[in-house]
């Protein structure tokens, strides 16, 4: 399907056979090297992708802002003034800038869409259980970490998750299989959708007054192809789902970083570990059986209520990120927080929609559908059912047939390289 084409993986999670991963951490200065690949590894194989690099992230992926004390930061060929984003910072930046036409992501809060926004392109977060996350793991973050890709297209991306999803044997999660394949999905145009719409601000960080234009415009395109929009008011609050999300973040945490600690023969210090890192694990390790349990509890109510406000609608749509003009050292001022809570409120709240559909399990994609008035682009969250990501793709297909974006690039691509210079 791909035969030869180039293709990057973030440098977490997914690895390929002796390939040194880092995890973006000084824990892992040295890299820690499988002697197998993953079963998604093994898909983008089978597919014909042609590993040509793996990519930045920062440490342990988890920040909005791809940096770290061991790769530096990652930049925004848009505007190296404003944040790539994250953690997927590395794929999106290389996939922006034409270098391939797909990367690998992932996305434990958002962390495919996010960057997807930041960079003009498409990122889909599949349903839980829909790409494998085996064999080394059951499941990852309590299941709100999905692995997938950020994509210059929606067809590119059809056609990669029919490469690449499906069953492991032995995996926990299962999902449910498709009606037909993706790339059938988004030759199809959907029939006359019920949609959600809200630009509210959320969380504590405000919509840019262009931003909220951006949804409104899109609504009104929404419109125009015949789908019925309701404006509506968001219906989970931010605030209680962040601190449930804390509970899962730092149990994750906790055990990631022991984990790594010991493959990398370290200390659990701030030699090796980032403050903000070191607050979530000491969180984590603070906790017991029961509060996990409560966390696990307060997930199921809020994907059960998300659930039934979804019962009056195919999708929702919403800003993926508040602001556009945000800079790429937005979060040093708070990367030494008193609590993990504090952590996970500020690297979330620029994109208060995301972290929602890692809870629940539910697909959503970011659309580059708009750009800012100084041409940056700005992202469109769309959220549906769990396992609906064929009604997902077919509607981000019509949309992007009635207001392609593929065309534009930003200041830095390859196709801006002066061809006629000799070797360097």
């Amino acid at each position: 399907m791909f035969a030869g084409v180039p293709f990057v993986f973030k440098d977490v999670v997914c690895h390929a056979k002796g390939v040194p991963m880092r995890m973006g951490t000084l824990a892992l200065k040295q890299g820690v090297v499988f002697d197998t690949n993953t079963a998604l590894m093994e898909r983008f194989l089978e597919a014909g992708l042609v590993l040509v690099a793996n990519t930045t992230t920062p440490e342990l992926a988890l920040s909005c802002v791809t940096t770290s004390r061991l790769t530096g930061t990652t930049l925004n060929p848009w505007n190296t003034d404003i944040t790539v984003g994250a953690s997927s910072g590395g794929s999106a930046a290389l996939v922006a800038s034409g270098a391939v036409p797909m990367g690998h992501a992932n996305d434990g809060g958002g962390s495919i869409r996010i960057p997807a926004a930041r960079n003009g392109l498409v990122g889909l977060k599949p349903s839980r259980g829909r790409v494998s996350t085996g064999p080394d793991y059951a499941e990852i973050m309590s299941g709100n970490a999905i692995e997938f890709a950020i994509t210059r297209t929606v067809r590119d991306a059809a056609a990669l998750l029919d490469a690449v999803h499906g069953y492991q044997p032995g995996d926990r999660y299962a999902s449910v299989p498709p009606n037909r394949p993706y790339q059938e999905e988004i030759r199809q145009r959907p029939r006359s959708l019920r949609i959600a719409v809200t630009a509210e601000p959320i969380s504590s960080v405000a919509v840019d007054p262009e931003v909220v234009d951006a949804v409104d415009d899109t609504a009104g395109l929404l419109e125009d192809l015949g789908h019925r929009v309701t404006v509506v008011k968001h219906p989970i609050d931010w605030f209680a789902l962040t601190e449930t999300f804390n509970f899962i973040w730092g149990f994750g945490v906790a055990a990631t970083v022991m984990q790594v600690a010991e493959i990398g023969g370290v200390d659990i210090s701030p030699d090796y570990f980032d403050a903000s890192t070191l607050a979530s694990y000491e969180f984590g390790m603070s906790l017991g059986a029961l509060d996990l349990a409560d966390a696990y509890a307060e997930m199921n109510s809020i994907t059960r209520r998300y659930a039934a406000f979804m019962s009056d609608y195919d999708v929702i749509v919403q800003p993926t990120a508040n602001r556009v003009h945000v800079s790429p050292t937005h979060l040093e001022a708070k990367s030494s927080p008193a609590t993990s809570l504090e952590w996970v409120r500020a690297v979330l709240e620029e994109y208060p929609a995301c972290c929602l559909y890692n809870v629940t399990g539910a697909p959503a994609v970011n659309l580059p559908l708009m750009q800012s008035k100084d041409g940056l682009p700005v992202g469109i969250h769309v959220g549906g059912h769990m396992f609906g990501e064929g009604t997902l793709l077919s509607l981000a297909a019509q949309l992007e047939e009635a207001q392609p974006w593929a065309q534009r690039r930003p200041s830095i691509h390859v196709s801006s390289l002066d061809r006629t210079a000799g070797p360097v």
